[in-house]
């Protein structure tokens, strides 16, 4: 059943000859997923949320009230024309129906409770070598259910018999994995390729991080908490490493990194060091926008509020006297009036 959405593509979208033999210099994002999530809250209510994404892109999205692709980007069809897009929605919309009504008339067979959740992802990704890697893969409740491997299907262990019996019933059907495998290793390659040429100037771009360092709290009494800030760089990867001096230091944690609204990314990178110890630390920034200069942030004993007020006001208030003096010693004397008595 999970199979459908990929046969119903394949009778849609003839692949090509696909031997990779295109000169492709794209440097950025190299797959292509599609990703399914079925939400079963009882026998007579299911719905589905399909999202498309080039690595951790979005460029597509699912209306489900119209049963319409949602483009989230200009150049998200890639070479697809308007009318294989067209009979690719109206396949979809017949997919999504369909695969519904296929599950719940399994509920009972594979001893499935209300509700419960499908998450199916499909795709392929180029290697360096222009090959293809074709990705098929499900999971139940979030947990791995089953995997296409090599035009096989492979129960995961935490599927347990359910998955095993799925396999065992899809193994019947081989002019499926058939289809399947025709649409991942020429059809994807196919869409892949459209949209990265499609849209390489904009995920082409270079965008030069912005770094600075601060102090956050203290994790233990006499340690430092040292932060690494980088903030607006593009593409996503990016290294962040606290030195000390030239040797990386191991303490470095890396948070998560996040987006930012302008599709730029943020990093916080952070060192727990006991405090007295942080002398010749530094925070190094590589991306590949800085055409190979990092930036090296130098770590130094943060200064009081009290100590940078003084270091601002201080001269400038004894300029301001000096001005005042300036002032009064170059401004012309007023003539001096003497009265005589009547």
């Amino acid at each position: 059943m999970l199979l459908l959405p990929l046969v119903l593509l394949a009778d849609l979208i003839p692949g090509a000859d696909n031997k990779h033999g295109h000169e492709h210099a794209f440097q950025g994002p190299t797959s292509f997923h599609v990703i399914q999530i079925s939400s079963f809250v009882n026998n007579t209510y299911a719905q589905n949320q399909v999202s498309g994404w080039l690595e951790d892109l979005q460029i597509h999205g699912w209306d489900s009230d119209s049963g319409t692709a949602i483009f989230l980007k200009p150049w998200s069809k890639g070479n697809f024309s308007d009318v294989e897009v067209t009979e690719l929605e109206e396949m979809c919309r017949v997919y999504m129906t369909g695969f519904i009504r296929i599950v719940q008339d399994r509920v009972s067979e594979f001893e499935l409770t209300y509700p419960f959740e499908v998450q199916v992802i499909g795709g392929c990704e180029l290697n360096s070598g222009e090959t293809t890697i074709s990705v098929l893969s499900t999971a139940l409740g979030g947990e791995d259910f089953m995997s296409l491997q090599n035009n096989s299907c492979v129960p995961a262990a935490q599927g347990g018999p359910r998955a095993q019996r799925f396999c065992v019933l899809a193994s019947e059907y081989q002019g499926l994995y058939n289809i399947v495998e025709r649409l991942l290793s020429n059809t994807c390659p196919r869409f892949l390729l459209g949209v990265l040429d499609a849209g390489k100037a904009e995920l082409q771009r270079q965008v030069k991080p912005e770094a600075w360092l601060s102090s956050g709290p203290p994790p233990l009494p006499g340690h430092l908490l040292l932060v690494c800030h980088v903030s607006g760089f593009y593409p996503k990867p990016v290294r962040v490493m606290w030195m000390r001096g030239e040797q990386e230091h191991p303490g470095t944690h890396q948070d998560d990194i996040l987006p930012n609204a302008d599709e730029t990314w943020y990093l916080r990178v952070t060192l727990d060091v006991v405090a007295g110890e942080e002398a010749n630390l530094n925070c190094r920034v590589k991306h590949s926008s800085l055409g190979g200069q990092d930036i090296v942030l130098h770590w130094e004993h943060p200064t009081s509020t009290t100590v940078i007020i003084l270091a601002i006001i201080l001269p400038t208030f004894i300029l301001l006297i000096c001005l005042a003096l300036w002032y009064l010693r170059r401004r012309p004397r007023q003539p001096t009036f003497h009265f005589l008595p009547v």
